[in-house]
């Protein structure tokens, strides 16, 4: 007699077994890539690049001392490379080869995660081998499973900031989360914030996989590539060099708009633009101005202004910088301190060392300060964030202080080499405004943004605040009054203070 054949089924289950932590392996397997009358005819496999993906979270499953460590892995690619159909092809095994797999899936918007997302991945389902073991929806695949529909499942999840309990209840301890962030750019910060601190199962295969054109030169997606890049496996995919897209529509853009546009950058390159559209400072003048050496000569003429910039909360840092001219420096940082005394008694010192000629002190936190510097005899000035504007293009003092910022950087500013000043700079955004003028969003949502307050750019902005002319030195005419010598072309431009010209 023949041995009895091995049913089929069970082959199958046994086959899709083998690639528990083999996801390139199983994308060759399960999908009919060659086979004449299906959507993959004319397709030998998955792309080299959706490969390497496939690859890089098979490799990290596969050694015991990152198994069961978060898997994160950012891709910013241009249009047109298949982005929809690894999401597919990921979602897919991971369903079919791990037991009771936990998956959330979102967008940027509510429309591209019905239209165009949900609609990509069901068809990798309804295409595999495996077709038949779950059972997709326009908001879930589940299980066939008796008893399993609620816990072996992928659920398609519109994002709220407000509603954020999709993604705070991401816990399958001892078997598999996917998290899958389409089109990443677009998601809300607070999203990447709870997501990352539902993360947490120990003995878990964490797999957190981001995809999208790179349209934000800000947010959580782009510090993936920049402040975070140590936590993750970031890839920047140009469209060009993927067989199958539309090179010449690619081609076109680059000769309408130029090789190094933003344009050509997000939709050809897959690489972050150099601003975005609400970003008020560009990352190239941001970063020139990073540690710019100026010459004494250059600066030594102006004015020294000291900014200070209070704590608010308790994890806030109090900011004490200075600015001369085109060059500005934090000079002392603390943490919070409500004792306005002894704080007014450090700046006093500071003031009388570098012979400074004003004090500008933020009046949200510093009211305090500034009258302890008065029964010093100290002439501070308040500075109100939410006063009124001298200029007709800004809604409050904040926006004229941090547009006077951007009037400096394209003068020359020098910053020091400060990471966090650095990136508060680039995180600054703008709030349109229906009459045209120039307004910044709430400060704790700039909070939430960069995860801390922006003390250091708001000291940067405090020293712009008002004109200043330097005190007479040592009973010599004030510099205020005399005029620039003819071989100090930066002085006759500023004429001591840049925003004095406009004041």
């Amino acid at each position: 007699m023949q041995a009895s054949q091995k049913n089929p089924e069970i082959e199958l289950i046994e086959d899709i077994a083998s690639f528990t932590i083999d996801p390139v392996g199983y994308a060759h397997y399960a999908f009919p890539w060659g086979e004449e009358g299906t959507p993959l005819e004319r397709h030998t496999g998955p792309r080299n690049w959706q490969l390497d993906v496939l690859g890089e979270i098979g490799k990290h499953l596969q050694n015991p001392d990152t198994r069961f460590q978060p898997c994160q892995i950012a891709v910013a690619s241009g249009h047109g490379i298949g982005k929809s159909a690894l999401i597919g092809m990921i979602i897919k095994w991971s369903l079919d080869t791990c037991d009771n797999t936990r998956i959330v899936c979102t967008s940027n918007t509510d429309t591209q995660l019905k239209t165009k997302t949900v609609p990509e991945v069901t068809k990798w389902v309804r295409t595999a081998i495996t077709e038949d073991w779950f059972t997709a929806t326009a908001t879930a695949i589940s299980s066939n499973e008796p008893n399993k529909q609620k816990s072996w499942r992928c659920d398609f999840v519109p994002w709220s900031k407000d509603n954020s309990e999709a993604f705070a209840g991401l816990h399958n301890e001892g078997k598999r989360i996917v998290v899958i962030f389409d089109e990443a750019s677009g998601i809300d910060d607070k999203i990447w914030e709870v997501t990352e601190g539902a993360l947490t199962d120990a003995n878990t295969e964490i797999i957190w996989v981001a995809f999208g054109n790179p349209t934000r030169n800000v947010g959580r997606f782009r510090e993936c590539f920049r402040r975070f890049s140590k936590y993750w496996i970031t890839r920047n995919i140009d469209s060009r060099d993927v067989p199958g897209t539309n090179t010449e529509f690619f081609d076109r853009l680059v000769e309408q708009y130029g090789e190094d546009s933003d344009v050509v950058k997000i939709r050809v390159k897959g690489q972050f633009p150099s601003q975005s559209a609400r970003q008020l400072y560009s990352e190239s003048d941001v970063s020139a101005a990073f540690g710019r050496h100026l010459r004494e000569e250059q600066y030594k003429f102006a004015p020294k202004i000291i900014c200070v910039d209070p704590a608010w909360e308790g994890d806030d840092a109090f900011i004490i910088g200075m600015r001369q001219g085109l060059h500005f420096q934090i000079l002392r940082e603390y943490p919070k301190n409500d004792n306005d005394i002894e704080m007014a008694n450090i700046i006093a010192r500071i003031e009388d060392e570098e012979d400074a000629d004003a004090v500008f002190i933020d009046g949200g936190y510093g009211t305090g300060i500034v009258s302890a510097g008065r029964t010093m005899g100290r002439n501070w000035q308040l500075v109100w964030f939410n006063g009124k504007s001298s200029r007709e293009d800004c809604v409050n003092k904040r926006a004229e202080m941090y547009m006077n910022v951007l009037d400096l950087l394209k003068d020359g500013l020098a910053i020091p080499k400060d990471q966090e000043l650095y990136d508060e700079m680039i995180s600054v955004e703008t709030d349109p405004t229906l009459d045209g003028k120039f307004k910044l969003p709430p400060k704790d949502q700039v909070k939430e943004l960069i995860g801390r307050s922006p003390n250091k750019i708001d000291a940067l902005a405090i020293s712009t605040a008002f004109p200043v002319a330097p005190k007479p030195k040592h009973g010599l005419q004030s510099r205020a009054n005399s005029a620039p010598t003819p071989d100090n072309p930066i002085a006759r431009r500023m004429n001591n203070n840049p925003m004095s010209r406009r004041m």
